[in-house]
């Protein structure tokens, strides 16, 4: 029997606390709550648990910095639930660490399936047979690819299968929605990726479904490939590894000579 799914919920409020454990138990999670931010990031780290619903403001320290502190340990998909519709409160809570967010109020059935949608990211490596839904072989890829999985461009080496990323022998401590962004343009090597084309990946969606992609959905993917780039080294104006295409969306940069 396989080991059952843990979610933790940080939320102050006891109605809204409430109604996302009930989401989560009914999508098959073992659930702990926390009401402030403190006992949530105990819990993250004592827990290690799968998904983190996080309310941006908690009573001791908000949200932001609860994110903060639980990437110092955790790779834990983090959903920001925030009463805010301010699009800044957006940007720093991806910048934090969340891997998405839903603005309150929300429906459960919405929050459900974003959640879903973040598990069926596959923690290990893909049969060949099984290969990731919208993915086309790659043209003129830039990456040097084994076949298992296994990428190295530009001095980054990254492999799937130990979910591992390092830039000239570093290795790099990446969110798992970064590491999907990563090896999704390693694996796409000189072809063009869209903005909403990586929306769709991160959903685990096919290309052709015709599901509805926001321009915050879009916005989310700058952000989180922004963190990406920090967190490398690279620049936008001289990328050595992640190229934008302006209007359009992102390649990989070509290898160098």
């Amino acid at each position: 029997m396989s080991e059952a799914r843990v979610g933790l919920v940080i939320e102050d409020d006891q109605d809204i606390r409430e109604l996302v454990r009930t989401v989560l138990t009914q999508a098959g999670f073992e659930v702990t709550v926390a009401s402030s931010g403190h006992e949530g990031v105990l819990a993250a780290k004592t827990l290690n648990p799968d998904v983190i619903t996080l309310d941006l403001g908690l009573p001791d320290i908000d949200g932001f910095e609860v994110s903060r502190q639980i990437r110092e340990f955790s790779d834990a998909y983090i959903v920001m639930l925030t009463a805010r519709a301010d699009e800044l409160d957006t940007l720093i809570g991806l910048e934090s660490g969340a891997d998405d967010y839903l603005t309150k109020p929300f429906r459960p059935r919405e929050l459900r399936a974003r959640i879903a949608a973040m598990m069926r990211r596959p923690r290990s490596l893909p049969d060949q047979a099984d290969s990731v839904p919208g993915t086309d072989q790659p043209v003129d890829a830039a990456a040097t690819a084994t076949g298992d999985g296994t990428y190295s461009h530009n001095g980054l080496d990254l492999s799937y299968a130990s979910r591992s990323v390092t830039v000239d022998g570093s290795e790099l401590n990446l969110t798992r929605t970064e590491f999907e962004l990563l090896y999704a343009l390693l694996e796409a090597g000189r072809t063009v990726r869209t903005k909403s084309d990586l929306v769709r990946r991160l959903r685990d969606e096919d290309y052709d479904v015709g599901s509805y992609i926001s321009e915050a959905d879009e916005r989310s993917v700058e952000v989180h490939m922004g963190n990406l780039r920090k967190k490398l080294g690279d620049s936008p104006q001289r990328p050595r590894w992640l190229q934008t295409v302006r209007g359009v969306g992102y390649r990989l940069a070509p290898a160098e000579r």
